[in-house]
This record gives C-alpha cells, sequence and structure tokens, in this order.
C-alpha cells in the first residue's frame, strides 16, 4: 500500500489538474458515444450488408423482409442513441436537448435511407477485389477475409455520417477499422466506386483525399499531406492529393499535398515520393538502387561489402 502521505499528494496534484483543465468535466447529464456500443452498430450493418457471412442468420430460411427489419431496427436504436450523444456533448452549455432530438431523427432517417446505395458500392468493392486479386479464390473469400474490404466498408458507412456533420462517430467508427486491419482511412475522404486496397498495411487515406473511380493501391501507401506548423489553420483547406480514375499506386508510395493530382491511367510504382502533379497516362518508377551479389562462401569482414 502507498503511505498515506504519499497517496494523499498523488490526489491533490491529480485533482489540480483536474481543476485547472476544463476537458476534464463533461457538463452534468451528458456523456461521450459509447464506444463499445459502435462497435456493435459496426457489425449489425456487417451482417446486414453480408447477411450469413457474420451471424447464425441464412435469408434461404427466413424472410428477407422480416431480416432487414429486424437488423434496421436494432441498430436505429442504438444509433440514435448515440448520435443524440455526441451532439449534446458538442453543444456543451448550449444544447438544445428538443433542437437535437429532431436532428437526430432526421440524420437517421437519411443515414438509413442510403444503405441500399452503399450495398451496391460495396459489391463493385468486391468485385475490384476478386478482378484485381489472382490470389483471391472467390468472392465469398473476399467478403469474409480480407482487411482492405472490411476498411472500406466501414469508410462508406462512416462517410456517410462524416458528410451529416455527425461529431465523434465517424472518427470512432474509422480508428474501430484502423485498429482491425492497420488501414487508416480518414471518414472525410472522397472515395469512387470499384476501390481496391491490395493487403492493405500500413495504407493512410488523409481526410481531404480525393480518389476516382477503378482505383487499386497496395500496402503502405500514404496519401497525406505535407507538414506544416499551421495546424487548425488548415481545418477545412484541402490538404491531401486527388488521384483520379483508373490509377494503380504500389506498395510503400507516398502522394502528398493538397495540389497534387495523379492523372487518370497513372501508375504510381513502390516507394515514389510524389509532391508534384503527374499528368494522366504516366508511369512513375524509382531507379533500383545498386545491388552487391558475391558468391557462396566464407569473407572476412574486409570483403564484406560497406
Amino acid at each position: 500500500m502507498l503511505e498515506k502521505k504519499t497517496l494523499e499528494s498523488i490526489v491533490n496534484e491529480i485533482t489540480d489538474n483536474y481543476n485547472n483543465e476544463e476537458l476534464f468535466y463533461l457538463k452534468s447529464g451528458h456523456c461521450m458515444p459509447n464506444r463499445d456500443t459502435i462497435k456493435h452498430i459496426i457489425m449489425g450493418l456487417r451482417q446486414l450488408m453480408f447477411p450469413g457471412y457474420f451471424d447464425d442468420e441464412n435469408l434461404n430460411k427466413t424472410v428477407p423482409e422480416f431480416f432487414v427489419g429486424h437488423n434496421i431496427t436494432k441498430i436505429y436504436n442504438n444509433l440514435h442513441c448515440q448520435i443524440k450523444a455526441a451532439f449534446m456533448q458538442q453543444a456543451k452549455d448550449n444544447a438544445n436537448e428538443n433542437e437535437i432530438e429532431e436532428r437526430t431523427t432526421d440524420i437517421c432517417a437519411k443515414f438509413f435511407s442510403s444503405f441500399s446505395h452503399i450495398q451496391n458500392l460495396l459489391l463493385k468493392d468486391v468485385n475490384a477485389a476478386f478482378d484485381g486479386d489472382p490470389a483471391a479464390k472467390t468472392k465469398e473469400e473476399i467478403i469474409f477475409c480480407y482487411p482492405g474490404l472490411f476498411a472500406i466498408f466501414v469508410y462508406r458507412f462512416a462517410h456517410e455520417l462524416y458528410n451529416m456533420k455527425v461529431p465523434f462517430i465517424p472518427r470512432i467508427m474509422s480508428e474501430y477499422a484502423h485498429d482491425h486491419t492497420g488501414i487508416d482511412i480518414n471518414p472525410g475522404a472522397t472515395i469512387g466506386e470499384y476501390f481496391f486496397i491490395d493487403h492493405g498495411t500500413g495504407v493512410v487515406i488523409g481526410e481531404t483525399t480525393e480518389i476516382g473511380n477503378n482505383v487499386k493501391i497496395y500496402q503502405g501507401v500514404t496519401l497525406g499531406a505535407l507538414s506544416t506548423r499551421s495546424g487548425q489553420l488548415l481545418r477545412n483547406v484541402k490538404r491531401h492529393p486527388t488521384i483520379e480514375d483508373d490509377v494503380t499506386i504500389y506498395s510503400s508510395a507516398s502522394i502528398l499535398g493538397g495540389e497534387t493530382v495523379i492523372g487518370k491511367g497513372s501508375v504510381i510504382g513502390g516507394n515514389a515520393f510524389i509532391t508534384e502533379s503527374v499528368p494522366a497516362g504516366t508511369r512513375v518508377s524509382v531507379k533500383n538502387p545498386e545491388l552487391s551479389f558475391s558468391t557462396r562462401g566464407h569473407h572476412t569482414d574486409s570483403e564484406l561489402p560497406r
């Protein structure tokens, strides 16, 4: 056990920090959205989009209308509560519960109305993965196993909420996918149809990135911003690149800057570092470093290449 004096000192120091920083005090009656509940919402959305893959339900053994209605009702009840909590926390002392309730209901109606469109986008993403990866045996394998598709799935729903100005929740969703896949897609990014992330680990797609249709990227790709000390002054300013249709970006390439445009049909080679625009149809590659080869055998330290 800690000595009484030591414990009192620690308690007083932390309490002083609480008193000196308003961030530690949530308004009475307000709370942050519940991360575990949002994870359950993500799982519910996945079951709805791909029935039978992630639960015990089988559309052959149930009425599809009942399956859809039952799952939407469960998701709605949880999500409505979380969106309302997010808006209440964002508004703080200016919160008007009746107005927030009305706004939350309107957002939920628009969000759920987008589900059919999102499902069609996801099916195109599945096709992109199947067409783009010779290692894929079936489309079912892609849906059930591929981390890239899971990250894109979460992004497509989070992006809808982001566009509706819902605080906290889109980022919680994207960070859940990031944690599980190593793929970091900011919910503010704009991504077109038929999108494929191969392997995926280490991919970063920034908030103001714009990606066209039929784009394929590999592991370790960064679509990022140029470093700056301006911070919050650049909020709502385009900081990340634009990738036009039919572009392929190979592993560990970095494309940075809000004015950088990768033209339609271009191919960006692995390890490329790009901060300027690339015309349509361009192939960008990095020269191979000089390699040194030697036959097997014993080498003294003086014989080894430096």
